[in-house]
């Protein structure tokens, strides 16, 4: 069997047999697609990548002829690309401004097209990392929903690298519950485990699927 669908089938069982409700998004960024297709033909639906233009060289002609599957942008979405991303992809992790809800409210009603919003928290409020302060993310979710109308369906974190994913994952959860979001994009390759346990329902997974990245 495939190395690939190996590592992506304990991840599953693992996720099964502790009856976890709960999305893979196979994160493929820097990877080709003869790598990424043994998991396309396995029947896997849910890939993420975090560059527009990448995405689009790599995935255009493969979402014409698999229309089941759903691409998710989960790297930091610049304003000016925000309309080729509404054509490419079904999902965006990172919406944290209120500039990028505009445009991409503006892009969805041009294209006749409905994504899928989770909105960035920077939970350890960390100067080089995108995200919302937690403490304005009740406003900014109160904006979209007045002045936009984009779908937001939860929150999006990546926690600091301090060893406290259970504190900032509760953390994330509890807020996500307090807007009534339904959904939660959080947890990657090193903490998935303790993210479901904090309701996790979309785990962003890259390496511990594909392996350890060659950097381009």
């Amino acid at each position: 069997m495939n190395i690939i669908i190996e590592r992506y089938n304990k991840i599953k069982s693992f996720i099964d047999n502790n009856n976890y409700k709960t999305n893979i998004v196979a994160i493929s960024k820097t990877f080709d697609l003869p790598q990424i297709k043994p998991l396309i033909e396995y029947g896997h639906l849910h890939f993420g990548e975090n560059k527009v233009q990448e995405a689009e060289k790599k995935w255009m002609n493969t979402l014409e002829k698999n229309i089941d599957i759903k691409l998710h942008m989960v790297g930091k979405l610049q304003t000016n690309k925000a309309k080729k991303a509404v054509e490419i992809f079904h999902y965006v992790h990172s919406l944290d401004n209120q500039k990028l809800a505009e445009t991409l409210n503006k892009a969805e009603i041009n294209s006749n097209k409905k994504l899928n919003y989770f909105i960035q928290v920077n939970v350890g409020e960390e100067g080089q990392k995108s995200g919302l302060n937690p403490k304005h993310v009740n406003d900014f979710y109160q904006f979209c929903q007045k002045e936009t109308n984009l779908n937001i369906i939860g929150l999006m974190t990546i926690p600091p690298n301090d060893d406290q994913e259970e504190k900032h994952f509760k953390f994330l959860s509890n807020l996500n519950s307090t807007l009534k979001l339904k959904d939660l994009s959080m947890g990657m390759s090193g903490d998935y485990k303790t993210a479901l346990n904090f309701n996790a329902s979309f785990l962003r997974i890259g390496s511990a699927i594909f392996g350890e990245r060659v950097k381009k």
